[in-house]
């Protein structure tokens, strides 16, 4: 029987403070999938369900990109109908990892999300692993394990850099700095690629985690090979 997949998408559109169009990105779901979906059993959701907003920079910027214009093009629908999380918690347990993509909304409403949080932990508390690229990681920083700490306490974590953030001129518009919070959660644990923009990829026990798009395959490997089936 093939393992089941969680990944979580953000539902913000707009970013507060601006009303810049954002969402997720393209790459970090479209890779993902690709890598995953003939070897697992994958459900979109959201906190607010149906469609989650795609970051339109995304498409643009990954027009080149045949994987992310191939799933943009054939798989519509498995964003535009995502089961809303709150149904989900009672069946936290058919899951065997849990996956956050990132694009800037996850900054806003992932990160706080309750029945996010309550899946995840069961999920982790259950032995299985957590995932998480990019802005991604935003979706574990209040995620707590069993015995009440941080599940990133500790461990070695990556996720979107504040430089990466400067370069693409979101610092104003963020509401936290990611780079930052995963720190302090981790206990100073935070890594990231020699250079913006690099691949970087951390696999902490249960924990996987990626810095950027770049990174998105290699965090789908990851999973994979956590759950036996690369």
């Amino acid at each position: 029987m093939a393992p089941k997949i969680l990944f979580i998408l953000t539902s913000t559109g707009k970013i507060p403070s601006t009303g810049k169009q954002t969402g997720w990105y393209l790459p970090e779901v479209a890779h993902p999938w690709h890598e995953l979906h003939t070897k697992a059993e994958i459900t979109f959701a959201s906190p607010a369900g149906g469609e989650a907003p795609l970051d339109p920079a995304s498409v643009e910027a990954f027009k080149a990109d045949p994987i992310s214009a191939s799933f943009l093009e054939n798989q519509k629908s498995l964003w535009e109908n995502t089961v809303p999380l709150s149904s989900l918690v009672p069946r936290a347990s058919e899951f065997d990892a849990v996956f956050f993509p990132g694009g800037h909304g996850p900054m806003f409403d992932v990160v706080n999300d309750k029945d996010s949080i309550r899946i995840t932990e069961a999920v982790y508390a259950a032995g299985k692993p957590v995932a998480a690229v990019c802005h991604g990681p935003a979706g574990l920083l209040n995620v707590t394990a069993p015995d009440g700490n941080s599940i990133l306490e500790g461990r070695t974590v990556v996720g979107f850099s504040d430089s990466e953030e400067e370069a693409a001129g979101f610092v104003p518009e963020m509401p936290f700095s990611l780079e930052k919070e995963l720190g302090k959660k981790s206990g100073g644990g935070y890594v990231k690629a020699e250079k913006d923009w690099g691949e970087k990829v951390v696999v902490d026990g249960r924990v996987i985690t990626g810095q950027n798009p770049a990174s998105s395959k290699g965090v789908a490997e990851a999973i994979a090979k956590a759950l036996g089936e690369f």
